[in-house]
């Protein structure tokens, strides 16, 4: 779909971003992408309502913009994937944007897991505050769902959780759902030195609730 099909043709930088990432799905698409390279059906399954066609579609104008590219892993992978291009990259502001709007929204218990990975991207980073130290953060959301997040002030990188961690953050995504709903109060258990759990909270924008 051309860009001139689908513009709003308004002078403003709010519905100029909206002609390129407005249309439905976009934004999911990109919220995957954010996450790690993806393959067709991996996006599929990730994003089940969307026809096979319109995900073709929104790939290709989200290609034509210079957002997604395509890449040929290496053997033994040998496959093609989409991913976000560096200019892809500057909607993650956005998405952090809406997981905060949105939050607020969520009810009732999700209707597939939400795994730690996910929880880490739409419950943990739209809140990440920069903090003036290094810090491997381990969130575990269920028996061996875990995911690792390394900090070094502005910097963030999630990872699989691997060693030792300086902190240990265990809740459940309802939990992290429930402290975003109720200003961060988060019912969860943290192990670690004081200083470590401190920075955790910190960095996320969180307190331990004390009932």
């Amino acid at each position: 779909m051309a860009k001139a099909d689908r513009t709003y043709g308004q002078y403003c930088p709010i519905a100029a971003g909206l002609d390129v990432v407005g249309d439905r799905w976009v934004l999911l698409i990109c919220r995957e992408l954010l996450m790690g390279d993806r393959r067709f059906k991996d996006l599929r399954a990730a994003l089940p309502g969307i026809a096979p066609n319109l995900l073709t579609e929104r790939l290709r104008a989200l290609q034509a913009e210079g957002l997604v590219t395509t890449a040929e892993l290496p053997p033994p992978a040998a496959r093609a994937v989409y991913r976000l291009t560096e200019s892809g990259r500057s909607v993650v502001p956005v998405l952090r944007a809406m997981a905060r709007f949105g939050v607020q929204f969520l009810d009732g218990e999700p209707g597939a897991p939400l795994t730690a990975r996910r929880a880490a991207h739409a419950l943990l980073m739209p809140w990440r505050k920069p903090v003036a130290a290094k810090l491997r953060a381990r969130l575990v959301v269920g028996p061996g769902d875990e995911v690792d997040l390394v900090l070094d002030g502005t910097d963030t990188a999630i990872v699989a959780a691997e060693g030792a961690a300086d902190v240990t953050l265990d809740a459940t995504p309802a939990d992290l759902v429930r402290a975003r709903q109720e200003g961060g109060q988060l019912q969860g258990r943290l192990a670690g030195g004081s200083r470590q759990q401190r920075l955790l909270l910190e960095a996320f924008n969180l307190q331990l609730a004390t009932s």
